[in-house]
């Protein structure tokens, strides 16, 4: 299995629109970060996590033509603003793109994207199958995801597990009964907003008490804001099996 990072950003991304600090005006390239997002190739399925509003850049960055599937972890304009730009592959493809989310999320995408699902839709419009993730663990082709359900403040969102890779983004809390689906990784990827706690975000020293109780072989770090710090400070300050995302990164599971 190969995962890469196609964004490692909150949601503002990194630089942030006029911000004079050092993060945003750093030189290094891994600290700049686009909306988050990830690409899994696994078993010759192609399953990209999120659509936020960067995302024909990442698929350009990335020569990504191929997409058997599409999962959402929740609704908010950074993970699922960028639906559009999928449209290229659908054409290539000629089938409608599957996506699966919670079924709170896909009426806002059956309500913002409803061009999609015209009964006689115009020319160059796209076509999206939508499928209601629940509990139980569904299949894309011949890959089983687990999904991993997970709160961001008070809003139930989505994880994902793919045999021993586990992403989860956005998330304040995860429930003991959540977290025991995701033992015996061997990647974690999960959210830290910054040093400084948040209302809504775990911050990096709740999410390292996260990696300490699942103790994957590895753990990384995405949906990072520029409030976190330099890549370069803050990385030579992690566990030695934690790493700090940033974009282009590639995982293997």
């Amino acid at each position: 299995m190969r995962i890469t990072l196609l964004g490692t950003g909150t949601s503002q991304g990194v630089p942030v629109v006029g911000c004079p600090c050092a993060v945003c005006h750093s030189t290094d390239m891994r600290d700049q970060r686009l909306r988050t997002s990830a690409f899994v190739e696994v078993d010759g399925t192609n399953i990209l996590i999120d659509a936020g509003p960067d995302l024909r850049m990442q698929l350009l960055h990335n020569n990504i033509t191929c997409v058997d599937a599409i999962l959402v972890t929740h609704e908010h304009k950074d993970h699922l603003a960028g639906l559009d730009d999928i449209r290229p592959i659908y054409f290539k493809q000629e089938r409608p793109l599957d996506i699966y989310s919670l079924q709170r999320v896909a009426n806002v995408i059956r309500k913002d994207f409803d061009y999609a699902f015209k009964a006689h839709p115009y020319p160059g419009a796209p076509a999206f199958c939508l499928h209601h993730v629940r509990d139980d663990v569904f299949q894309v082709k011949n890959v089983e995801i687990q999904p991993i359900h997970v709160r961001h403040l008070t809003l139930p969102i989505l994880g994902f597990r793919i045999k021993d890779f586990a992403y989860i983004t956005d998330a304040s809390f995860i429930s003991e009964s959540e977290l025991n689906k995701l033992k015996g990784l061997s990647v974690l990827v999960i959210n830290a907003l910054r040093i400084k706690e948040h209302y809504s975000h775990f911050n990096l020293e709740q999410a390292l008490q996260i990696v300490s109780q699942l103790q994957p072989r590895q753990a990384v770090i995405t949906h990072i804001s520029h409030e976190m710090g330099l890549y370069a400070d803050v990385a030579q300050q992690l566990p030695d099996n934690v790493l700090l995302g940033f974009d282009g990164q590639t995982l293997h599971c």
